[in-house]
């Protein structure tokens, strides 16, 4: 079967320096993938290639086995492909429920006068339930976004992009900040995903990627440096040289 997402040969150089040089992998339709590597290993300029928000000096990107430009397009635009993209900072409407921050995520018509005259469907509220379960603040939906945990305001924020139903999920550095109990939950969120998609983590925390029992790339100045499982990457000399050693 074709992967759903294919890096082929991808440079992106800033200013001379090279962040990302010569990348290429693959990842599954429905795949957890952790993505692992020190501070300036292309990490992030890898999900903004993929999210079209820096387009590569070379290479390509096969989307859903064909080559298709997702590059400089409107984050709705990326939505749309399926591709939906979690920052280390959640970001959600403090003010606003959970229920109502989940039921602006599941909407269909996001144009303004849409949203002016929105009502929630049977539909929409049976699907904010589902959500809602999935991410474990099912007695939450009535409280504000704002007052949630730093761990529970996570879960909103994948909550709010899987209700746009991504055929892939990027996440940057879930466990950050985050308590034991929170991590346990935020692990079992990613790992029932990646049932149904495609779950990209990008992380630093090894004990959270072990949690994820999950194939791991290693990246080291721009390219793939290791790949494996956690034990493999964590025996190879050079990602012990490079990175854990540090």
């Amino acid at each position: 079967m074709n992967p759903l997402l294919e890096v082929s040969g991808v440079s992106v150089s800033f200013d001379g320096f090279k962040a990302i040089n010569n990348l290429s992998f693959r990842i599954g339709r429905t795949e957890l993938r952790a993505i692992i590597g020190p501070n300036g290993a292309g990490k992030t300029t890898f999900m903004d290639v993929v999210t079209g928000k820096t387009t590569p000096d070379t290479g390509r990107i096969t989307w859903d086995g064909k080559r298709r430009s997702i590059f400089a397009r409107s984050e709705a635009r990326i939505a749309r492909e399926g591709i939906g993209r979690k920052f280390q900072k959640p970001t959600v409407f403090e003010e606003q429920s959970v229920q109502d921050n989940l039921i602006m995520a599941v909407k269909a018509d996001h144009r303004p006068l849409a949203v002016l005259l929105y009502r929630p469907t049977p539909e929409h509220m049976a699907r904010v339930a589902q959500l809602a379960d999935e991410i474990g603040l099912t007695d939450a939906l009535h409280r504000m976004a704002g007052e949630l945990s730093h761990g529970q305001k996570q879960w909103l924020e994948i909550g709010m992009l899987l209700a746009q139903e991504p055929r892939l999920l990027l996440v940057d550095e879930p466990a950050a900040g985050m308590t034991p109990e929170e991590r346990e939950q935020t692990t079992a969120i990613l790992v029932a995903a990646a049932q149904t998609r495609a779950v990209v983590v990008v992380e630093h925390d090894m004990e959270f990627v072990r949690r994820l029992n999950c194939k791991v790339t290693v990246l080291h100045e721009g390219s793939v440096l290791a790949e494996g499982s956690l034990d493999h990457v964590t025996a190879d000399q050079t990602v012990i040289d490079v990175y854990l050693g540090r």
